[in-house]
């Protein structure tokens, strides 16, 4: 892992030769041309839609994993399977399939109109609410099952001692089950933000190019552009948010496991 990362790094104080390539001229351009609009509103506008999309797989995977968890352990298992079994599908089958189901002639459209909600189809593929919808549900698994595993392992004495103690299910709930799982819900908060935020190919053909993530344009400045420096500069960074959002996750999971011992 040093090794690539490192020669990213390398590249990142070089120029761009006339015909691709890398010159070795030293040169911090690449870093400034993060800054400028452009390319920081590409960041920015990613980073926003990770955010909402990890949002929404949270508020969705929670419930799901909660239920999980309740089950009996044939029904459990089910469960499960269910859960990642779309990831025994090619992801490209999986994105087209969401085409096929947003187009003004999909199955989405055809049901509003039968169903009498709508008199024209409804536009929605190549919009920026179908690329989260697309990244919704290729990620949403890897936060279910990082909430799940976290639920599973809470010790059920612990919540039938708040129950004989008088409190009701709901405050049960919110002092004893939802504070010991926030290391899973981390967990799978990164899970899904990373992948999101660095996604290209949804946004490519849910998307239509249309919006443009910083996934795509790392691939465009390595395989159109020919700027490997600049794409190793937007790479290098990705890495670096990656390696961030990682120990702001252990110091909190670590807060919140030591924190208890100390009272």
């Amino acid at each position: 892992m040093a090794i690539p990362v490192g020669l990213l790094a390398f590249y990142t104080f070089f120029t761009r030769g006339r015909f691709g390539g890398i010159v070795f001229d030293f040169t911090l351009d690449n870093w400034a041309k993060l800054f400028e609009p452009l390319y920081l509103g590409v960041i920015m506008q990613s980073i926003g839609m990770a955010l909402v999309v990890t949002v929404l797989a949270l508020l969705l995977g929670y419930p799901m994993a909660y239920g999980i968890a309740g089950l009996s352990p044939k029904w459990r298992t089910v469960a499960l399977v269910a859960i990642v079994l779309p990831f025994w599908t090619n992801f490209l089958i999986r994105t087209y399939a969401w085409i096929l189901l947003l187009n003004n002639a999909g199955w989405v459209n055809q049901w509003l109109q039968g169903l009498g909600l709508v008199d024209e189809p409804i536009s929605m593929l190549y919009t920026p609410q179908a690329i989260i919808v697309g990244l919704l549900y290729m990620y949403l698994p890897l936060m279910v099952l990082p909430l799940y595993a976290s639920l599973q392992q809470l010790d059920p004495s612990l919540r039938e001692a708040a129950t004989n103690l008088g409190a009701t299910p709901w405050r049960a709930f919110r002092t004893v089950t939802l504070p010991l799982s926030i290391p899973g819900a981390l967990t799978g908060c990164i899970f899904v933000f990373v992948p999101a935020m660095s996604n290209f190919v949804i946004p490519e053909l849910i998307g239509g190019g249309k919006t443009i993530m910083v996934g795509n344009l790392v691939r465009d400045q390595f395989f159109e552009a020919r700027d490997w420096p600049f794409g190793a500069t937007l790479a290098l960074v990705l890495t670096i948010l990656l390696v961030i959002v990682i120990l702001v996750q252990n110091a909190v999971s670590r807060r919140l496991t030591e924190g208890p011992r100390r009272g």
